[in-house]
């Protein structure tokens, strides 16, 4: 793994990946194999089960296995999508913290492009 996608999952892996918890039923969003440093399990099954939604977890999520795999342009259109999502709702992160889907996905944004910047120096 470069430095850069070491670099990506380190910081990356500080806030994500997401679990929905407040939702009638359960979506998978991958937690699992992001969890267990699986990005490419994440990724297949994110991007099968994504279709045309706007769930902001699983577009967190996607972009956090995308940014994983050094997909940056993927990462961060994923993360775009999940801050412009017209749903919106509370996640927990991964540490047990919880923040507003919106809010996780723009830091995760943010992050992402600061380490973008630093990776181009």
């Amino acid at each position: 793994m470069s430095l850069f996608a070491a670099t990506i999952a380190a910081v990356l892996a500080q806030s994500a990946p997401a679990t929905v918890l407040d939702e009638p039923t359960m979506t998978d969003v991958a937690y699992t194999e992001l969890s267990a440093g699986d990005a490419d399990g994440a990724v297949r099954k994110l991007e099968a089960s994504i279709g045309d939604s706007t769930d902001p977890a699983l577009l967190i999520n996607l972009g956090t296995a995308y940014a994983r795999q050094g997909a940056t342009d993927k990462a961060l259109a994923a993360f775009r999508a999940a801050v412009a999502s017209p749903d919106r709702y509370d996640l927990e992160l991964a540490d047990g913290s919880w923040m507003d889907s919106r809010e996780a996905a723009r830091s995760a944004l943010v992050r992402l492009q600061r380490i973008n910047a630093q990776a181009a120096r």
